[in-house]
């Protein structure tokens, strides 16, 4: 997931950046650089899609990643 699309995916939720971000052990500073351009990393994307996606996504994004 990128920057830009954690941030449609946080506005649409109604979330403010640190309620968002610390799911994924991210602090707000860090998740608003990363909403305003900076590469988010490997690891972070990852796990932002695990604790977003929805469940059936996730759960088969899960299955890919241990295959790997």
């Amino acid at each position: 997931m990128t920057g830009k699309e954690a941030h449609k995916l946080r506005t649409t939720r109604g979330e403010n950046q640190t309620q968002f971000w610390q799911r994924v052990g991210v602090t707000q500073s860090g998740g608003c650089r990363y909403e305003h351009g900076r590469n988010v990393p490997e690891a972070v994307s990852r796990l932002l899609n695990l604790v977003y996606l929805p469940e059936g996504q996730a759960t088969k994004y899960l299955q890919q990643l241990r295959r790997k």
